[in-house]
């Protein structure tokens, strides 16, 4: 049966529409004002992208695949990069406005559901950094609206839809996953007969065949991603509970946390959601199954956007207007505020010094606490952004010194994939020599073609490479950043001459390091 549009889903909401201008606008602006420089994590993708293998990655290709088509069209700024994220998360908006009009919705569910996405930090840093996250949460929120389109509609081909969500999805990011898990048990419990027709395993279908690359690389390569969930969860995982991992949520705003509960809610009690209780399960698996694998708090942010979209309905059907209005502009207000307050923490804009005072002024000791429960002045992220050009710099002053035919054969080496990631990237700009790393992704990219002679390494102590037996080995410059993470903060640079293997040699037994 199909259900006919009412008055309040006929059409968006004006201010809806210009909350979302606006969204873009921020992010535009941030990614031109920012003080701060490419993240880590972002390097290692702009690697993935040139040496873009598509059947043989570690990771899902679509973020290297994005990295070398920004490179190709717009060039390596940091603004081109960061469009691309600023686009996303302006479409995710778009999409839970448009799924509170589909859950009939008028103007005060999409006006509250935009506010409740747009004035959270948890959304704002994910468009904000290149990375898969604001992908993994587009494709999730695209996914929720094909459940509720079909379960307005009826139309079988909405299944297609979640499939290709599904599909994409899997090429962004293995958590997409716990997606398909919690769109299963949402079916089990609320639409078991729709198994019994071909629109869900059409749409397994279609994931599975657009998800293919991500699939055949992990098998090509013996299934990485095991090993990297395994370092994960020793590394990071292991010390969050429950509780911790609740509480959490709260940092991206207590107010939107009560209305994303209220959405929960409704979509699984009101009975003018009913057609949509799967949606509102689906969502409440994903945040259980989260918890039980002691997941960070902002794997489980694509379920959000929609239990806003639901609270917002949830609101509107408040029966006094006069709570009615209260309920609508306390969010409203309440989400606001603390999203203004809390902007550094979503949109790096500050530089690091007032960043650093803020950041102890506002007292959010989680905020600048590291995946692994160290204390920094700055968040994570924000660490993360800095200091990698100095770095780069320090190693080019080193190389420009050696002789042209010592140039001719010096190789570097990152500790890590930010490190290496870095000295690839401005190696472009700085004119540097092909850059080798044993650390995850880069391993796979192997050793060149340089025998490596002369190797120039960043981040490794010189008590950690006196086995390669080095004709000469010095260690050269100390690159210091306060600012950075602990392990950034104060980098040897050591010149080795003449090792006794050959990077072909060497790497050969070596194994990658997932960390």
């Amino acid at each position: 049966m199909t259900i006919a549009p009412n008055r309040n889903r006929s059409a968006l909401a004006v201010v809806a529409l210009a909350l979302i201008a606006f969204k873009l606008a921020a992010h535009v602006a941030a990614a031109w004002l920012t003080p701060f420089e490419f993240h880590r994590d972002e390097f290692l993708y702009f690697a993935m992208g040139n040496h873009l293998q598509f059947l043989r990655m570690d990771f899902p290709p679509m973020i290297a695949m994005l990295a070398e088509a920004v490179r190709a069209v717009a060039g390596s700024s940091l603004p081109a990069y960061r469009m691309v994220p600023a686009v996303v998360g302006t479409a995710i908006v778009w999409l839970a406005v448009l799924t509170a009009r589909e859950l009939g919705g008028g103007r005060t569910a999409q006006v509250l559901t935009a506010i409740a996405v747009i004035f959270n930090p948890l959304f704002l840093r994910a468009a904000s950094l290149f990375q898969p996250v604001v992908l993994d949460q587009f494709w999730w929120m695209l996914g929720f609206h094909s459940l509720v389109r079909l379960g307005n509609s009826g139309d079988r081909r909405w299944w297609l839809l979640l499939g290709v969500a599904g599909g994409f999805g899997l090429l962004s990011k293995f958590s997409i996953l716990f997606f398909g898990l919690a769109v299963l048990v949402g079916m089990l419990l609320t639409r078991r007969r729709d198994f019994r027709t071909a629109g869900p395993w059409t749409a397994v279908g279609i994931a599975l065949v657009l998800g293919a690359p991500s699939l055949i690389g992990q098998a090509a390569l013996g299934w990485p991603l095991f090993e990297q969930m395994a370092g994960l969860q020793q590394g990071q995982l292991d010390r969050m509970t429950f509780t911790g991992y609740v509480a959490e949520q709260l940092l991206w705003g207590p107010a939107a946390f009560a209305f994303a509960v209220a959405g929960a809610v409704a979509l699984v009690r009101s009975p003018t959601l009913a057609r949509h209780r799967v949606v509102g399960w689906t969502a409440i698996t994903a945040f259980a199954l989260y918890a039980i694998t002691k997941g960070k708090s902002y794997y489980v942010g694509p379920i959000y956007p929609v239990l806003f979209a639901g609270a917002g309905v949830w609101v509107e059907q408040i029966a006094r207007p006069t709570v009615r209005r209260t309920v609508a502009w306390g969010m409203a207000g309440l989400t606001i505020v603390f999203g203004l307050a809390t902007l550094p923490f979503g949109l790096p804009v500050l530089p690091p010094e007032p960043m650093a005072r803020y950041a102890a002024a506002a007292g959010i000791s989680a905020g600048v606490q590291t995946n692994r429960g160290e204390r920094l002045s700055l968040p994570q992220d924000y660490a993360d952004m800095t200091g990698w050009r100095e770095k780069a710099e320090a190693v080019a002053a080193i190389y420009g010194r050696l002789s042209p035919t010592e140039q001719a054969e010096a190789v570097l080496y990152g500790n890590n994939y930010g490190q290496a990631g870095a000295l690839e990237f401005y190696g472009r700009q700085l004119a540097l020599p092909p850059v080798v790393s044993l650390a995850g992704s880069f391993y796979l990219f192997g050793p060149g073609r340089r025998a490596g002679h002369i190797v120039i390494l960043v981040g490794v102590e010189l008590s950690d490479v006196r086995s390669l037996g080095c004709g000469s080995l010095a260690e050269v410059t100390r690159v210091k950043n306060r600012w950075g993470v602990t392990e950034e903060q104060d980098v040897p640079i050591l010149l080795c001459r003449h090792p006794r293997q050959t990077l072909q040699e060497f790497w050969k037994p070596q194994h990658p390091h997932w960390g």
